[in-house]
């Protein structure tokens, strides 16, 4: 049925192979052809110049010796020759001019205004100027905003406000960094070392530290309202250097008669309290300076308003009452305050080591002089300025600077024996301990009474810029004559001669 059969092979050409040849090209690509020419270039002409000074003449400078003295000149030379030579010979052997430095420039004691700061936001709300710091390059200057008069404004908002001068195109009404603050600002302090970081104190009774370099969220670290926090407006900050060299701590003082000393935590949050001290009244030093109707009756506590560090002894500080006492204080004591402790962190200490003369009112302000270790100056509410010595109780000079209070008082930087002092009377008096009288040497007046001078302070990088803050919320920046900053070649001896006096 089924059988094998071959059959012959079959080839089917391709049609579609024969069209596409039959419609396929070949092209080439080729870049048009470059074309180059040769060109020259020659200047038309050429031409030589040259200069040449005049022909110099020489100038026979040369004195004629055979040209005959004018008559009697000779006779003369001779009869003085003795006499000259005696009073140059007794010249060469005196020391009456030792150590004096002629300076032909004309001396003045004038000043003059170079800005005026202010931040309108805040004068619309009445706040007044409470504090003044110069950043530590001397070119920024920091105010803060609160309140000096009566009334309840604990919870009224405020300000910091920072201007660098040496910003091109400096606007005086528009500060360069302003920081609102939740409470009155009492005190403030630029550290020494660090010019981004700001200290500062505030009604409530917190302490807090600004970074200005963090724009967004300039707090860098606060107390808070914890239990170790003040209670009562916080009245004088500073930086307090630490055993590490270059450390330092934030130290606060208030109206409740604690002094405490912060640390920043290593989360750079928080201000952690390290050591603390108060101030109780049986355990002030009693001297015959030192009466007990001064320290009073009442609360058992000295209410603190004012605070200055040695910048010789690391282990000294000043501190001011409200009742008007003045006392010496250590930081390594170690007796326990008779004040209680319950609920802080650390136990309190009694710090106060030595009484000077009170002043008849609080005491607003002390400082100590950068050029004699033994040196204070303090003022208050009294209107005067006492210069004392850290070894005797009574003051050495007491200089009537108002019939008004005296806010704050401040020595130069650069001039031992000249100190300056911001009166509620609207001007800042300038004293020269030096000059025979005790009269101002100058005075800055501002505005009048109405505008009370609140706070001061020099520029230890420029001594002759002062700037000065008022009530009417305005910060002027003063420039010194030279007079009232250069230092004179004597003047380290007579404030040694000062500071050697015994008090009348």
């Amino acid at each position: 049925m089924f059988s094998d059969e071959t059959l012959e092979s079959l080839t089917v050409e391709s049609q579609w192979k024969k069209s596409q040849l039959g419609t396929s090209h070949s092209k080439s690509c080729q870049s048009n052809p470059v074309h180059s020419a040769d060109a020259s270039v020659q200047t038309a002409f050429t031409s030589d110049s040259d200069a040449q000074t005049e022909e110099q003449t020489e100038q026979n400078l040369e004195l004629n010796w055979d040209q005959p003295a004018p008559p009697g000149l000779v006779d003369f030379l001779q009869k003085v020759e003795d006499k000259i030579i005696r009073e140059l010979v007794k010249n060469a052997k005196s020391h009456a001019f030792d150590g004096f430095h002629a300076n032909w420039e004309d001396h003045s004691t004038g000043v003059s205004r170079l800005h005026a700061l202010q931040y309108p936001s805040a004068q619309e709300r009445g706040l007044h100027v409470t504090s003044v710091s110069w950043s530590c390059t001397g070119s920024g200057v920091v105010c803060a905003y609160g309140r000096t008069d009566d009334g309840d404004w604990s919870t009224e908002r405020s300000c910091v406000c920072l201007w660098n001068l040496d910003q091109r195109g400096l606007q005086s009404n528009h500060p360069d960094l302003i920081v609102d603050v939740p409470s009155a600002v009492t005190a403030l302090c630029c550290h020494p070392t660090h010019p981004a970081l700001i200290a500062g104190g505030l009604y409530n009774g917190e302490v807090v530290v600004w970074n200005t370099s963090q724009t967004q969220d300039p707090v860098w670290a606060q107390t808070g309202m914890s239990s170790d926090s003040h209670r009562e407006p916080v009245y004088q900050v500073s930086w307090a250097p630490l055993q590490k060299k270059g450390d330092f701590g934030v130290l606060s003082a208030c109206s409740g008669g604690r002094v405490l000393l912060w640390l920043v935590d290593s989360y750079r949050t928080r201000l952690v309290l390290s050591d603390g001290y108060a101030l109780a009244k049986q355990q002030i030093p009693h001297s015959s300076s030192v009466g007990l109707k001064v320290i009073g009756r009442g609360s058992n506590t000295v209410g603190v308003t004012s605070l200055a560090l040695s910048p010789w002894d690391s282990d000294t500080f000043l501190v001011g009452s409200e009742g008007g006492l003045q006392l010496k204080c250590s930081f390594s004591s170690r007796m326990p305050a008779a004040v209680p402790s319950e609920g802080l962190s650390v136990a309190l200490k009694a710090p106060a080591v030595f009484a000077f003369r009170p002043h008849s009112g609080p005491v607003y302000s002390l400082h100590c002089s950068p050029f004699h270790r033994n040196l204070f100056v303090s003022a208050g509410t009294d209107g005067l300025a006492h210069v004392h010595s850290l070894l005797q109780a009574d003051p050495l000079l007491s200089l009537r600077v108002s019939d008004s209070y005296v806010f704050q008082v401040q020595w130069s930087p650069s001039r031992p024996l000249v100190f300056a002092a911001a009166s509620g009377q609207g001007d800042v008096q300038i004293f020269d301990l030096g000059r025979r009288s005790l009269r101002p040497a100058a005075t800055i007046q501002e505005g009048g009474a109405d505008h009370a001078a609140t706070c001061l302070a020099f520029n230890r990088h420029r001594p002759r810029v002062l700037a000065v803050g008022r009530t009417n919320g305005t910060v002027s920046v003063w420039q010194l004559s030279a007079d009232l900053v250069e230092q004179n070649p004597r003047e380290c001896s007579q404030l040694e001669q000062i500071a050697n006096q015994v008090a009348e």
